[in-house]
């Protein structure tokens, strides 16, 4: 990606006060430049800018730092989407407020958890953004995706997202519902229009690639009859039962949202989630599928999918205990039964994000052409490493009723 992406009023002046309250010493700015700072299909919703500082100290010494800066894409049909869903202001809440309740709730009986980069504010930025420390200074990395999560990273993951769910859950229980901004992702009736075309798009494609998938004989029919029924079921997924255990998921945890910090000895050390834009309010069943199909390896993703479920489930009734949440702690049963009821879910992971997870690293991987390029989305249906995938994948959909009308 060109600098033109940078744009212009991205400069040092706007950094000056966030320096000034975190380096201690600061005396002026010496050096400044800013790079894009994710290749092409590692980051398909924002531009990612990583600006780099070095500053002079009072003492004459200098100090290196670096920030991620987040910023919107300039092409018109993403603009308008985000119109509808401004996901800068719905991070930038998530940031300010959700995250440091969430933290909050455990200090206060001890725990320390801590769940992502630290934010900051910028002084006259000229659009949406968000800035956050560059984790990377920390050691942070992702996993390699195209590879996907062994068993020891599944299992470090589905404890911090337990420990996130059972947090908003006990948020909920006790101070009652979040702000309506951060209820839904993008599952807002007045996006359905603009989901409803891009449905059909992809739809169209994956039945035309599923046509050559070995096996398909047993389910390409089914997967004909959603079709025109796709965006309903989906927003009948995004309805949020009551009666159920519902949390804020993260709504966009696949893996290079998560990063990775490691020792000496190359054991997990802490584990972060980032990308706080999409949140949705509702079932468990969210988070659990799109993390464990998306991002897994191919050997554990099916194999060990009730394994894992069962390890979530374990570390999130440990966390309900510790946050002494008042309601009834949901049975393993009671997740599993959630995986079933909102199986349909389960497909549109494996035909949308799991399809762009899997693909090599291609300069055409853009917001842009996974929402509405044909050529694009056939290459997404038809690599070799999705192939695999979702010849394991549809089976297993089919076989526990997923593809029911």
């Amino acid at each position: 990606m060109a600098s033109s992406k940078i744009p212009d009023w991205v400069t040092a002046e706007i950094f000056e006060d966030l320096l000034k309250a975190n380096v201690d010493g600061y005396s002026k700015i010496k050096n400044f430049k800013a790079d894009i700072g994710s290749a092409a299909g590692e980051n398909y919703a924002t531009i990612m800018l990583r600006v780099k500082i070095e500053v002079e100290l009072q003492d004459g010494k200098s100090k290196s730092v670096s920030y991620m800066v987040k910023l919107p894409h300039q092409v018109e049909a993403i603009q308008e989407m985000m119109k509808r869903t401004n996901i800068f202001e719905i991070e930038r809440t998530m940031y300010n407020e959700v995250v440091p309740e969430l933290e909050a709730l455990y200090k206060a009986v001890g725990v320390d958890i801590t769940f992502g980069a630290k934010n900051y504010d910028l002084k006259n930025a000229k659009t949406d953004y968000v800035a956050l420390e560059d984790l990377g200074l920390k050691g942070f990395k992702n996993a390699n995706r195209l590879e996907g999560l062994d068993q020891e990273h599944t299992e470090r993951v589905l404890r911090k997202l337990s420990q996130w769910h059972a947090a908003s859950a006990v948020r909920v229980a006790t101070k009652g519902p979040y702000p309506k901004i951060l209820l839904q992702g993008f599952f807002k009736e007045e996006s359905r229009p603009v989901m409803s075309e891009m449905i059909k798009g992809m739809g169209a494609n994956f039945v035309k690639s599923c046509a050559t998938y070995e096996g398909h004989e047993a389910y390409l029919d089914k997967v004909k009859a959603l079709q025109p029924v796709a965006i309903d079921k989906i927003f009948e997924f995004a309805k949020v039962e009551p009666t159920e255990f519902n949390v804020l998921n993260h709504g966009d945890s696949w893996s290079n949202n998560i990063m990775f910090q490691y020792d000496a000895f190359g054991k997990i050390k802490e584990v972060y989630l980032v990308d706080y834009q999409l949140p949705k309010y509702g079932t468990v069943a969210q988070d659990l599928l799109y993390f464990l199909l998306s991002s897994t390896k191919l050997e554990d993703k099916l194999a060990k999918f009730d394994y894992y479920i069962k390890i979530y489930h374990d570390n999130l009734v440990e966390h309900l205990k510790i946050l002494k949440y008042s309601k009834p702690i949901p049975s393993l049963r009671d997740i599993h039964l959630a995986l079933f009821k909102y199986g349909y879910f389960g497909y549109t992971v494996a035909t949308g994000v799991m399809s762009a997870v899997l693909l090599d690293p291609t300069d055409s991987a853009s917001l842009e052409n996974f929402i509405g390029g044909s050529d694009f989305q056939m290459q997404l249906y038809n690599s070799p490493r999705y192939r695999k995938h979702i010849q394991a994948v549809m089976p297993w959909l089919l076989n526990r009723g997923a593809l029911e009308l």
